[in-house]
């Protein structure tokens, strides 16, 4: 994935007001600028992080513990 690539797709979700507000706040208190640019680190650093905790093992879980 190139990080530095020219965006092009744009993605939307909606929110209702207090889910607004919560991350209106949350840039503020941080000092944030670029919303943007915070969603999409925000959302790819998470992906990131559950794909790493995530990949196939050869053994279940427990087979693993014993």
């Amino acid at each position: 994935m190139d990080a530095n690539g020219k965006r092009e797709t744009r993605m939307v979700c909606l929110l209702n007001d207090k889910e607004r507000d919560f991350i209106d706040d949350y840039l503020s208190k941080y000092k944030i600028s670029n919303r943007s640019r915070w969603m999409r680190e925000t959302l790819l650093s998470f992906i990131y992080q559950k794909l790493g905790t995530d990949y196939p093992t050869l053994f279940d879980e427990q087979d693993m513990r014993r």
